[in-house]
């Protein structure tokens, strides 16, 4: 069973979010915030897999409640999905610097969203391929970070070459089609990059590709 957390300061949003989430034999909403102080308290004290995370709320906005929950050391397992009305902006950064494990726009198809969960819950990085699409455009367009040469000098080419599929959108099995390896091995080097960039999981994954400019490196 998927434990959710929902945390929305909109009492209609929270509502149809939990009807729809329920409805699945395989998921369950174990509690509710309206801001982002509540989201951390009822983290702790419920240890969700997943949290829906709405950016703007009232006493502590979404992106300082999920910094504070991936720098708590009990809630590591804690995937958070952001949840917004917008497109790309800022925001979109700054979760995932925060440890968003992905992003989600709130108009998504309920078979989306109910994928979106079982997919963060896997430990998988999620974007919506509008946000994916505009990430990649704004870090072409930026100039390249100074720990590009510390990404590429820690990580193997092998690793590098994975980082940069995880990057591109690619799952573990995907991965391994590609590169004509086992999922298994695609699994090891993406855990020990993870490890090595000290990413919380796959969606930093993504910022660390772009920030260091690994994409370009790797023929991304």
């Amino acid at each position: 069973m998927i434990r959710v957390l929902l945390a929305d300061n909109q009492a209609l949003m929270r509502g149809g979010f939990r009807a729809l989430l329920d409805a699945e034999d395989d998921i369950t909403v174990v509690a509710e915030a309206a801001d982002g102080e509540q989201a951390v308290s009822l983290a702790a004290q419920h240890i969700p897999d997943v949290v829906l995370m709405d950016i703007q709320m009232p006493v502590m906005d979404g992106i300082e409640a999920t910094r504070r929950i991936a720098a708590e050391p009990s809630l590591d397992a804690v995937r958070v999905v952001m949840l917004t009305n917008y497109g790309f902006d800022e925001y979109v950064y700054n979760a995932l610097r925060a440890g968003a494990a992905g992003f989600l726009i709130k108009d998504i198809d309920p078979p989306d969203l109910l994928d979106a969960v079982r997919v963060a819950h896997r430990g998988e990085a999620l974007l919506s391929p509008s946000i994916t699409s505009k990430l990649i455009s704004s870090y072409v367009s930026r100039p390249l970070r100074h720990d590009r040469a510390e990404v590429l000098e820690i990580l193997t080419t092998r690793e590098r070459e994975i980082v940069a599929l995880v990057a591109e959108g690619l799952s573990n099995d995907e991965i391994a089609e590609y590169l004509t390896i086992s999922p298994a091995t695609a699994k090891t080097h993406v855990s020990r990059a993870m490890v090595k960039l000290r990413c919380r999981d796959r969606a930093q994954l993504v910022v660390h590709a772009y920030q260091s400019g690994l994409m370009r490196a790797g023929g991304g």
